[in-house]
């Protein structure tokens, strides 16, 4: 009785805390749902990555321990609707009202989300509302776009610098809705709030976020209720900022590319303090998404196979300002490179939690979560080309790019004289503060997370 009393509970505070400032404490585990878990005790391979493989909603249920040992407190789940023959990522929808039965049934999705909030996870959902799948001209087939009148005339994307082409042309065969259409407007909104309530969603990850006009976006986000993080696939830090106001937030790929040159790369690591300027242009960057690799793009290791490089940039991502989103596979070190080879399938790789990359992430993650850093202003520590040391709150984090022997003393610190600093992959490797300065060695590119040694003994 207790315990089906506190799953309750758990379940009303889960559908409730949907906030972007309820969401800035949470780490997001994203994953395809076709990819993680068949849930059936199929652990075979996949012979075809452009296809199905059979990772369902109840292979996730029945592997969230995996997730959430590594201390992950949210999941990101691919669409939901049903979809074009074949579209196994779910981008290409052609009932938005149905469930894709390759991934289960609406019970299933249920359960999945019943049972994170009952471990106090919450759950993002993908969503699409700029295209349907590719059925051009017979749009009689989609659910409930089914006239010509409700999309775009045919044109091709082909200059991503002319944003009225962008918003208005279609995304290679995938017919572009108009959200100009009263009816199409409507329906999207009215499908997001339905969605979103049945199932009990905490949050959106929007699909294609600049391919809508803006105005669009202000209406959509307050129809959903929850925190949604808008995809801006651009470097550019004054387009992309552009499209936090229209959403709560967007992912951060300005960031994605600075760690990709700094580390994958090579690049001077000075950039970071004009990047961190430049920053600034965003209204909340303590709610944006931050990743290093996502299902769009190769994989770092695969673009850089040195795993030191990869843990630098890795960290990097998930200790800095905003909310943290983990590809899965990082953490067992995949390194697919173009689409679909960077959707490899997880199953066979769900009992390897003693793995270094799987320690790894979880070391980082609950570091985070134990230094509370999301409460903490950014500030540089200490910069030059290969060295970048930065702290929030009483947790200094130091990186570089370089396997040469790293030393620097980082006399601007937030520690006083005499305090004992650790670092959490070591707890024998511990320094005191001297003359006010850090003594910070770096051996083989590794990265170090210091904290007081006093909150050593609450590391889990």
């Amino acid at each position: 009785m207790i315990k089906s009393v506190l799953i309750f509970l758990a379940l009303i505070l889960a559908a409730k805390a949907a906030t972007p400032q309820q969401w800035k404490s949470r780490i997001i585990y994203q994953l395809l749902t076709d990819r993680f878990s068949r849930g059936n005790g199929d652990n075979s391979g996949c012979a075809d990555l452009g296809n199905y493989c059979g990772g369902t909603f109840k292979g996730i249920t029945q592997n969230l321990d995996y997730i959430q040992n590594m201390g992950f407190d949210a999941i990101w789940i691919s669409p939901v609707p049903v979809n074009y023959q074949g579209a196994y990522h779910g981008y290409a929808a052609i009932d938005l009202y149905g469930v894709n039965p390759h991934f289960g049934t609406e019970q299933d999705l249920q359960d999945l989300v019943n049972a994170c909030h009952s471990r106090g996870m919450y759950v993002m959902l993908d969503v699409v509302a700029n295209h349907v799948g590719p059925v051009s001209p017979d749009f009689s087939v989609i659910n409930p776009f089914n006239k010509s009148e409700y999309y775009h005339p045919y044109c091709q994307i082909n200059n991503w610098n002319d944003q009225h082409e962008v918003e208005w042309c279609w995304l290679g065969t995938l017919p572009d809705l108009s959200q100009e259409n009263q009816y199409v407007r409507s329906t999207l909104k009215s499908w997001i709030n339905w969605i979103v309530n049945k199932y009990g969603f905490d949050g959106l990850r929007v699909d294609t976020a600049v391919e809508v006009p803006k105005d669009f976006w202000y209406e959509f986000q307050a129809s959903a209720g929850v925190y949604a993080v808008g995809e801006a696939f651009n470097g550019d830090i004054n387009y992309v900022s552009g499209y936090q106001g229209p959403l709560d937030a967007v992912l951060n790929y300005p960031l994605y590319f600075l760690l990709r040159n700094i580390f994958a790369y090579g690049g001077d690591m000075y950039q970071a303090r004009d990047f961190m300027n430049s920053m600034k242009a965003f209204k909340d960057q303590t709610i944006l998404g931050n990743f290093l690799d996502n299902h769009d793009n190769p994989r770092f290791l695969y673009q850089n196979g040195n795993i030191n490089r990869f843990k630098n940039a890795l960290a990097w991502s998930v200790v800095t300002l905003g909310i943290p989103i983990v590809y899965y596979g990082d953490e067992q070190g995949f390194n697919g490179g173009y689409d679909p080879n960077d959707r490899e399938i997880l199953w066979p790789y769900l009992k390897n939690t003693n793995s270094d990359m799987y320690q790894f992430v979880t070391k980082i993650v609950k570091y985070r979560k134990q230094m509370q850093l999301w409460n903490y202003p950014w500030v540089e520590r200490y910069a030059d080309h290969n060295f970048y040391c930065f702290s929030m709150g009483n947790a200094v984090m130091a990186f570089t790019n370089t396997d040469n022997t790293i030393q620097r003393s980082v006399t601007y610190n937030p520690y006083k004289e005499g305090d004992v600093i650790c670092n959490i992959f070591w707890s024998g490797d511990c320094v005191t503060i001297t003359n006010g300065a850090l003594n910070v060695v770096l051996l083989n590119g590794e990265v170090k997370l210091y904290m007081p040694k006093s909150m050593m003994m609450e590391e889990k």
